[in-house]
């Protein structure tokens, strides 16, 4: 019998990086290493000292993502019982838009004593809102000269995304940018430090970049438009030339092979984005299934065989999730974020007595008591803004709202309410899909939400009036994903694949578990989405701007 071969995928969330060993043959995990980045989210201040950070920024170190490859992947292939010589692949994929300034060889700007306290020297993490006033420039040079990336965006470009955050960089720190060689994705910095080679993937471009496929960028001339200092920024900053996933980008270096015990030259796939690498992970690589990946925030994932405009898109990439389809991004900014908010402010001290009680968490508690309640039976409705609006009117101003509340509310009908506005949020975006002809038969989820709480997605199936699958695993399904690439990279000839697709038909699956949706919830829902969609074009369309108000008010006093 032919020797197991084996590869590895390296995941970077918002809060910490995964390897994962997996067997090639199967998509089995043979183990997974998780390590938290030292200085996590920075949103306070860098870890030099240096100015306090203003709201809505959110940084990372980049010396962190290296921590995750020298800690995590010895781990993990110690775990796994492998060696190094039997791994024929490795692929990555990380959040976006997440760029960073370094100089030409790759050394980031906050590693470098001169820069070390100036925040802009840092990784704009993908929740980096603080470019708002440049991506507000961005649409409106955009529209005026009629470009392409305004269209392929659904009409909107995002402050999350890469020229909005470079070009915060032009606006308020022009010695960062003066002294920047490159800005370049954390996603394609982590490639270029495995390999010594510094080439960019196309999924990031095309999705969070303007880039596209057989054009490129946008003009030199809109670039000028925009600011002064972007005037041949494409040639001196960010380069032309990009790769399709899955392919080599180049093999591993004796550094890091030292480092981890690999092999020096194990092939190394192309960057990929989290999200967007999960979907074949989810055994998904045709159109009609939607891939929604569940934590901290939701992003979806859609494929056609024909470009489609649909409002609020976070991109419409051709090949950007799988070879020879069109690929559609949409997203909400928190969903997972908003339980975390609730869990830490508002649950009250009747649920942790009965948690105690039960001997379990008290998040438990909540949802026995929530799932007691029948649709509409709390009175409540809300808008998931508590982090913005990403799809599909994308914009951070935004905040949330929690309607109908009387002095009997209780905490399982807010916590309820409020998963039943994520669920809304996502049946806005199916519905933007429907409206413009881009077929959503049913759901597939992964990520961490799924595998702790049952009652969500009944409620999502309720919602949407879909069945929803389950990816197998869960939690790790990114990281999946990202092997799979590595794979691909690797190719057949080494004991991998030549194709994603081939490699979803061996080593990707769902559960048997499935979630479908009842016929009476979901008729109650239709009544609750009704008010929900009244509110979401009253707040969001302009109807009352009172939420931009607050937040210019608050920005106002806290400058005083």
């Amino acid at each position: 019998m032919p020797k197991d071969k084996f590869v590895l995928g390296i995941d970077y969330g918002t809060e910490s990086g995964r390897a994962v060993v997996v067997r090639v043959r199967d998509g089995k995990l043979m183990a997974s290493a998780l390590v938290p980045y030292p200085d996590g989210v920075i949103d306070e201040r860098v870890p030099g000292g240096g100015p306090k950070l203003e709201p809505d920024w959110a940084l990372q170190n980049p010396l962190d993502y290296l921590c995750v490859i020298e800690k995590a992947v010895p781990k993990a292939l110690k775990e796994a019982k492998v060696k190094g010589e039997d791994v024929i692949g490795i692929g990555t994929d990380f959040t976006a838009s997440s760029p960073l300034p370094t100089k030409a060889d790759g050394t980031p700007l906050s590693a470098i004593p001169k820069y070390r306290k100036s925040p802009h020297a840092y990784v704009k993490l993908w929740k980096h809102h603080a470019a708002q006033p440049e991506a507000n420039r961005i649409n409106e040079v955009g529209r005026e000269r009629n470009e392409e990336f305004i269209r392929n965006y659904g009409g909107k470009y995002s402050s999350e995304w890469f020229w909005s955050k470079l070009m915060q960089v032009a606006d308020e720190a022009p010695a960062i940018y003066d002294a920047m060689d490159r800005f370049i994705e954390a996603g394609d910095w982590i490639v270029w430090q495995l390999t010594g080679e510094e080439k960019r993937n196309t999924c990031t471009a095309g999705y969070k970049g303007m880039w596209v496929k057989g054009q490129g960028f946008p003009s030199n001339d809109f670039f000028k438009a925009l600011h002064p200092k972007l005037d041949n920024v494409i040639a001196e900053k960010v380069g032309e030339e990009y790769f399709s996933l899955g392919a080599k980008a180049g093999g591993l270096t004796a550094y890091w092979a030292k480092k981890t015990g690999l092999r020096e030259g194990t092939p190394v796939s192309i960057g990929n984005v989290d999200a967007h690498v999960a979907v074949p992970a989810c055994t998904v690589t045709q159109p009609g299934s939607l891939v929604m990946i569940m934590g901290t925030s939701i992003c979806h994932m859609l494929m056609g065989n024909e470009k489609q405009m649909v409002e609020g898109m976070c991109g419409t990439v051709e090949d950007g999730i799988v070879p020879g389809l069109w690929g559609f991004e949409a997203g909400q900014s928190a969903v997972g974020d908003i339980f975390a908010w609730f869990f830490e402010h508002g649950v009250p001290d009747y649920i942790h007595q009965e948690a105690r009680k039960m001997k379990v968490p008290f998040q438990v508690a909540l949802e026995k008591r929530a799932a007691a309640l029948k649709p509409g039976e709390s009175g409540l409705v809300a808008l998931d803004w508590w982090n913005g609006n990403r799809s599909v009117l994308v914009d951070v101003d935004l905040t949330g709202v929690l309607l109908g509340m009387t002095l009997a509310t209780r905490a399982e009908e807010i916590y309820r309410a409020l998963i039943e506005a994520t669920a809304f949020g996502t049946r806005t975006i199916v519905e933007a899909f429907e409206s413009k002809g881009v077929t959503v038969n049913e759901l597939v989820a992964c990520g961490g939400l799924p595998e702790k709480n049952h009652l969500l997605m009944q409620i999502y199936a309720d919602v949407t009036g879909r069945e929803i699958k389950l990816a197998d695993p869960l939690q790790t399904c990114s990281a999946l994903g990202a092997a799979m690439h590595g794979a691909v990279a690797a190719g057949a000839a080494a004991g991998g694949y030549d194709s994603i697709t081939d490699a979803a038909q061996k080593m990707a699956r769902v559960q048997k578990l499935k979630f479908r949706p009842n016929a009476k919830a979901h008729a109650i829902y239709d009544k609750l989405y009704a008010e929900y969609h009244a509110l979401h074009e009253y707040f969001g369309r302009g109807g009352n701007d009172v939420m931009k108000r607050l937040k210019n008010l608050k920005r106002e006093m806290a400058a005083k």
